[in-house]
């Protein structure tokens, strides 16, 4: 049976960094009887714990998790791997009688999970031509071209995000349609209810000051040396997240603690500017203040709520 087929609805646990979704998401799935599966893009990777803020095995209470540390540092995580990956842990926690929650911020990522998407394939020699092509050019050529040939996806991407920018032109090249009619459409693919975490920006500034703070108390560095002393170190994408690439410049003698603290809180809060951007228009999602005190309760019954509006959509008044 696929994800489509299941009639347990999903709950999706989405919003910014540090926002609490991992708590919340341990709450639900005690009282729901729910499995976890992960949509942070950095947590799939083994050994990067500290500047993930991946919860300790000790601490996830007893409750099943999925999609975490399922790559190696070395290896280049994709979202067409997750997506068939992460739909068949959705829909074999539904098959054992179990809630199936998705928690993350990734956007993309837990798109990919819910909605009907389909990825374009890839082509590494093209690929390769444009990354050759950044080295040798700088960015603004290429960011030049996607809005000359895309000017929907040049819009809907950060010119700074110069991955997606080089993705954009390969599926272009390789498919010869624009990259933004690949864009997901919002329509799930199987009955879900998303709730979404919000936390005032000033709040959520002082919350990540001290997040990154603590994560350098607890021993970013020593793990961002024990990576890079594996014989395959770290990959292209392990190697640029944030935090890792601030501890690495720090190793390396090009930043001080200080310094690499503050790069690391500084592209945190341009990281939560842009996860508001991609979930605030999402009309599908429950928007609930992360600081209510009743906050586990009012996810409760607005899932409910949810879930009986869904009910009365597919005609099942049972």
């Amino acid at each position: 049976m696929t994800l489509a087929q299941e009639s347990t609805p999903i709950v999706a646990i989405v919003g910014a960094t540090a926002t609490g979704k991992s708590s919340l998401a341990l709450a639900l799935a005690e009282r729901l009887d729910g499995e976890i599966v992960n949509a942070d893009a950095m947590a799939l990777y083994r050994g990067m714990d500290i500047g993930t803020a991946k919860l300790p095995i000790a601490e996830r209470r007893g409750i099943p998790h999925h999609q975490l540390d399922v790559l190696e540092p070395w290896e280049e995580a994709s979202v067409a791997a997750y997506q068939l990956a992460a739909r068949a842990d959705l829909a074999a926690i539904a098959r054992r009688g179990h809630r199936p929650i998705l928690v993350g911020g990734s956007g993309l990522y837990v798109r990919a999970a819910l909605d009907h998407l389909d990825i374009p394939p890839t082509d590494p020699a093209v690929r390769a031509s444009l990354e050759a092509e950044l080295v040798a050019d700088g960015p603004e050529p290429l960011v030049a071209r996607l809005a000359a040939h895309d000017p929907v996806a040049a819009a809907s991407i950060d010119p700074r995000n110069l991955r997606r920018v080089v993705r954009a032109l390969e599926v272009i090249a390789v498919t010869g349609r624009p990259f933004s009619a690949s864009m997901p459409t919002r329509t799930f693919v199987a009955p879900t209810v998303i709730i979404g975490l919000t936390v005032d920006l000033p709040a959520l500034d002082a919350r990540i000051d001290a997040r990154t703070a603590g994560m350098w108390a607890d021993g970013m560095l020593a793990e961002v040396a024990t990576l890079l002393e594996q014989p395959r170190g770290l990959g292209k994408t392990a190697r640029t997240a944030i935090g890792y690439a601030q501890a690495i410049a720090q190793l390396g003698g090009d930043l001080t603690k200080r310094e690499a603290v503050e790069a690391t809180a500084t592209a945190t809060r341009r990281l939560v500017r842009r996860q508001r951007s991609w979930f605030g228009p999402d009309a599908r999602i429950h928007w609930l203040d992360a600081a209510d005190p009743a906050l586990v309760e009012v996810a409760l019954s607005t899932i409910a709520d949810a879930e009986a509006t869904l009910r009365v959509a597919s005609g099942d008044n049972g």
